[in-house]
């Protein structure tokens, strides 16, 4: 099987101390472009990437998890990638398993795939979860499941692909700049029935790994049901709401 072309973004803030073993993770028979965004770090993050030899971009100022993604898919898609994986640079997830994360997208069996890492309750605890979060992320994704029609096992990860239609397809410009982005695309893909799949990954919540405090936690969680709630609006009683509106169709 002939290799999907692959562009490998990662939302930096502050790294410096896990980049470059997240990057030197990444099998080297992917052949992948390797991009990193820097969302005005107070590290050396964007020197460390630098003296690895990558593509960096950097923001003067902050502009938040969702705004550092939109940088890095509308980069993403002005190269040729067919496939572009978003993962975090703090060496949380295992950048080895990029290959088995893209491959149901090159076989055309998934559009979109994330690495879950609750395969089991004792494994992520054990894996340095805190608890609030693994139950908050269990009562949400079985939420989400629910109400969207999917039987993901967890749908919160900080490792994930899609398949460049998705992207071309998706308002994801309109959507949040903070940490509900992920979950906004991921709602926004399931009212387009794009096909959503995951691979288990391990969980590592250590010093250096990023993590949202618990007060943005509870914002990122009532910001997930308020997208649920526009995507019953949009998908059941057919609502027009500009985010569940395709790109070419926007005026």
């Amino acid at each position: 099987m002939n290799r999907a072309k692959i562009t490998i973004v990662m939302p930096a803030y502050n790294a410096a101390k896990t980049l470059r073993s997240t990057v030197d993770s990444i099998p080297k028979e992917l052949n992948a472009k390797i991009l990193i965004v820097d969302d005005a770090s107070s590290d050396n993050t964007v020197q460390c990437a630098k003296d690895l030899g990558l593509e960096v971009l950097e923001h003067k100022q902050n502009k938040g998890y969702g705004g550092n993604q939109k940088t890095c898919y509308g980069t993403a898609l002005k190269t040729d990638a067919e496939i572009i994986v978003m993962i975090h640079p703090d060496a949380q997830y295992d950048s080895r398993l990029i290959p088995a994360l893209i491959l149901p997208i090159e076989l055309g069996i998934c559009d979109i795939m994330l690495g879950n890492r609750i395969r089991s309750r004792k494994e992520a605890l054990q894996g340095g979860m805190p608890l609030y979060k693994y139950l908050a992320n269990r009562l949400l994704t079985i939420l989400e499941n629910l109400l969207l029609g999917q039987n993901l096992g967890e749908f919160h990860s900080g490792m994930r692909a899609y398949s460049r239609k998705v992207l071309e397809t998706i308002p994801w410009e309109i959507n949040s700049n903070q940490f509900v982005f992920d979950e906004e695309l991921l709602i926004q893909s399931a009212f387009h029935n794009f096909k959503l799949g995951d691979i288990p990954v391990p969980v590592k919540y250590f010093k250096e790994a990023s993590s949202i405090s618990f007060g943005r936690s509870l914002i990122y969680g009532l910001a997930t049901l308020k997208m649920l709630f526009f995507y019953i609006l949009a998908k059941w009683f057919g609502i027009s709401i500009q985010q569940f509106i395709p790109k070419n169709d926007h005026v």
